[in-house]
């Protein structure tokens, strides 16, 4: 809806599970998605802790070995899905949330 085009669903490269791979334009995005029925565990953003973000990256680097891309810019977002009883699932698109070196 944002204008990106999925590329790839739970991908796996270099032993490790891309949850979405998109483009939009010259964008490449690679996305860990996070869901939650409750916040007992905190949001779900909070679960791509340090080990997560350097595991995507190390995914993204093997996929991009595989897939060749050139000229695209890389980025790393992430999607969080969370259950509300009154409202429903709602889902919040982090772009941006990390970068390669975080």
């Amino acid at each position: 809806a944002r204008g990106y085009r999925i590329v790839a669903r739970n991908a796996r490269a270099g032993r490790v599970e891309i949850d979405l791979v998109a483009r939009r334009g010259g964008l490449l995005v690679f996305a860990e998605v996070k869901t939650r029925r409750s916040r007992a565990a905190g949001a779900p953003e909070e679960a791509v802790d340090f080990r997560k973000r350097e595991r995507l990256v190390r995914g993204a680097a093997a996929w991009l070995a595989a897939n060749p891309s050139r000229g695209a810019h890389v980025r790393f977002d992430v999607i969080a899905c969370e259950w509300d009883a009154a409202h429903g699932w709602s889902l919040r698109h982090l772009e941006g949330a990390f970068d390669a070196g975080d």
